[in-house]
């Protein structure tokens, strides 16, 4: 049927779907490993594709890339396929690929995807750390200073320099900002060393991504698939995690406010999603609460993906209206608290005991309920689960080579741009202050005191090049002007970095106010 996607089956007969004005509502897909969450996933993705909506998705076993490529019924479970595809009566069932743009934040199976160290924001940054609360208040100063003296902080190199500063002058921040000890800031620093010796660095720094990227549909309609290559960043868990949860707050905030669209904007798994809240403080989890509450407004619809349900907080779990549940082993005794917790969260079906057939179905088998066009959750159904039209497994070096070759956004983020920011500034201060040391012992103080200096700082750049834009009134387009950063959908929302909005504010005037880093520092102020 038009407007919804279908999912299988029912015990019943009835005919499972999900609604995709409903989609933005978030989901489930839970169950124990080997039971076809993956493909059920991978279904359900290239069927939001083909109703022209976009798709992120992580991949971190490195099977999902065959998504971008047709099945084939020479594959060694094409018969089992068919076979479903038969039994539930789907007589147009053929092979099929999929629009994929392939992505990795190491830049080795697919496009690189950065963002800089003002946009992370200091909150994201002391979890991804392991900073404790001193520490973590320790690198807010740091922020705050960078902030207030137009210090851009792009990567690991601008922080480690502002932190270098901030350790040889830690009396002079306490003076103004509050206690800074150097051990404290040695401590960062030497967190810092340790993750990006795990590869983080390649996160930061520039070009960064542009979330309109992620929008895109082609020339036939589809929605394009954005697959993450994750095999390798799970190693960091994280920083997968981390990243994701910063990519829904970028999504958040760069996103205008489109409240229940017909079909979502954009459909986001998360895979692995016990990673988001292993550990996380109680802080942090209540702004995860808050951005899954409030991207339902921006049109996105965030499907967790997890072995068990329990998983979940229950304050995220209660917003997830659409379930899809595979089986789970009672093998222990959490495994059985799982198991009644799953059973109590569906609409009751009288005649389908729930709690007893979570360990009984077969793979490819899933218990459904989703949001009815009101809103209502349907009574919970044993479902056969449609099969798949892409390819069950990944693609070769080979072939993901060519669909790199033929990316839209081929060229756009491959290459690294380095351009002055906090490092630079600062070896040019410390570079001034030499030479002016130098310049006073031999010509006295009150002659080198009425110099100009040697080098402009960021503010006098900004001023020399932004006074005429930010007569416009309009902090966004400020920020472009200055820092050369192509805007976003909404550049006055999203904010090119905290320095950034710093600079843009003071030229453009009080009128539009400070950017905001990202959502959940926004909600942290």
């Amino acid at each position: 049927m038009a407007g919804d996607i279908y999912l299988g089956l029912g015990g019943d007969g009835s005919r499972q779907a999900l609604a995709l004005s409903r989609s933005n509502r978030h989901g489930l897909i839970a169950g124990a490993t080997g039971t076809g969450k993956t493909v059920t996933l991978q279904g359900i993705a290239e069927s939001f594709s083909a109703a022209g909506v976009p798709v992120f998705v992580a991949d971190v076993k490195g099977d999902l890339s065959g998504i971008a490529m047709p099945g084939s019924s020479t594959f060694k479970h094409a018969a089992s396929l068919e076979a479903r595809a038969k039994e539930l009566g789907i007589s147009d069932y053929s092979y099929a690929d999929n629009p994929v743009i392939f992505w990795d934040l190491f830049g080795k199976q697919g496009h690189p995807i950065r963002t800089t160290i003002s946009e992370m924001g200091p909150l994201l940054l002391a979890r991804l750390l392991d900073l404790n609360e001193t520490q973590e208040g320790v690198l807010q100063i740091i922020f705050r200073h960078a902030d207030e003296n137009g210090l851009l902080l792009l990567n690991f190199a601008d922080l480690q320099a502002v932190l270098q500063w901030a350790s040889e002058n830690a009396a002079e921040l306490s003076g103004k900002y509050g206690n800074v000890t150097r051990p404290s800031v040695g401590a960062i620093q030497r967190q810092l060393l340790s993750f990006e010796a795990q590869g983080a660095g390649n996160f930061f720094g520039e070009p960064a991504l542009e979330i309109d990227d992620f929008l895109q549909v082609d020339e036939q309609g589809r929605g394009y698939i954005n697959v993450l290559a994750a095999d390798q960043l799970m190693r960091s868990p994280k920083l997968y995690a981390t990243f994701l949860l910063w990519l829904l707050a970028e999504l958040f905030e760069s996103l205008p406010e489109v409240g229940d669209p017909e079909k979502p904007k954009l459909v986001f798994f998360f895979d692995e999603a016990h990673l988001l809240f292993d550990d996380a403080p109680k802080a942090l989890m209540d702004k995860i609460e808050q951005v899954v509450r409030l991207i339902r407004s921006k049109g996105v619809g965030v499907f967790f993906v997890t072995q068990n349900p329990i998983d979940i907080p229950e304050k995220v779990a209660g917003q997830l209206g659409n379930r899809v549940q595979h089986a789970l082993r009672a093998f222990t005794p959490r495994d059985q608290r799982a198991i009644r917790a799953a059973a109590e969260t569906f609409r009751v079906n009288p005649d389908l005991d729930v709690e007893t057939a979570i360990t009984e179905l077969k793979v490819g088998e899933a218990l459904v309920s989703t949001l009815d066009e009101k809103g209502a959750p349907t009574i919970v159904q044993r479902t056969l689960i449609k099969p798949p039209r892409s390819r069950l497994g990944p693609v070769t070096p080979k072939e993901r080579a060519i669909i790199q070759s033929v990316s839209p956004l081929d060229g756009k983020y491959d290459t690294l741009v380095d351009r002055e920011s906090a490092e630079e500034v600062i070896a040019a201060k410390a570079a001034d202050a030499a030479a002016t040391a130098a310049e006073v012992e031999e010509r006295g103080e009150a002659d080198v005191r009425g110099q100009p200096r040697k080098s402009p700082n960021l503010w006098g750049k900004a001023m020399s090049r932004g006074a005429k834009v930010a007569m416009g009134g309009a902090a966004g387009m400020a920020a472009s002007k200055i820092l050369g950063k192509k805007s976003r959908s909404n550049p006055v929302a999203s904010g090119v970095t905290s320095a950034a909005g710093s600079i843009a504010t003071d030229l453009a005037g009080p009128i539009v106010g400070r950017f905001v880093r990202n959502l959940i520092g926004g909600l942290m102020r």
